[in-house]
């Protein structure tokens, strides 16, 4: 599958991280800036080694600049050639005070509430469901703004729940509920958008 520069055509294929430390020390990740693990590693290399027998060309990887996804990225761009930018935009869901604690402990000190909207902050001082998906929403303008080509963003599974909704006009989540990508590990979503017409099409869609 050859990717190609259409003047009427900006591919964006929205990756998210490969298995990460925290999810082998069962904590909350977030913000909390966890490595990948061999197995992590092992999976963005999978991914881009399939990419390149497919013959698919990147114009440019944009990351998140949290190690997990910011060394996805780069493991993808050594066996595929294509350069890196980081953005901060694309960093996970900032979820305040749970960022690296026991998922057990969590539990406790931060109980399940029956509902939150999505105005409110996550667990009191986290970003709340609208500015992470304002936040998502730029960041993909972003990428549009550079013009047509072909383009590869690696973050995170919830900022990229919240880009793809506003790819597809879905409005916020509110307390997790609405319209989901269950995006694993290395998984991911192609999509290309077509400015003259305003319009998407969502081509391929790899769980994990």
């Amino acid at each position: 599958m050859v990717l190609a520069n259409n003047p009427n055509e900006i591919c964006i294929t929205f990756m998210r991280h490969g298995r990460s430390r925290a999810d082998d020390e069962n904590v909350h990740e977030g913000r909390y800036d966890s490595p990948l693990t061999e197995t992590g590693r092992a999976q963005a290399r999978s991914r881009a080694r399939v990419w390149q027998a497919e013959n698919v060309k990147f114009d440019l990887i944009v990351a998140s600049i949290l190690q997990r996804t910011y060394e996805t990225a780069q493991i993808v761009s050594a066996i595929l050639n294509a350069p890196i930018e980081g953005d901060p935009d694309w960093m996970e869901l900032d979820n305040g005070p749970l960022a690296g604690m026991p998922r057990d402990v969590a539990l406790k000190r931060y109980p399940p509430v029956d509902f939150r909207n999505p105005f409110e902050p996550f667990c009191g001082s986290g970003e709340s469901d609208w500015e992470l998906y304002c936040r998502a929403a730029r960041a993909v303008e972003k990428v549009i703004r550079r013009g047509a080509g072909n383009y590869l963003v690696v973050a995170h599974g919830e900022i990229l729940n919240a880009a793809l909704r506003s790819v597809v006009g879905a409005p916020p989540s509110a307390h997790r509920q609405g319209i989901r990508f269950a995006l694993g590990d290395a998984g991911y979503v192609r999509a290309v958008y077509y400015p003259k017409q305003h319009q998407w099409m969502l081509e391929e869609f790899k769980a994990s």
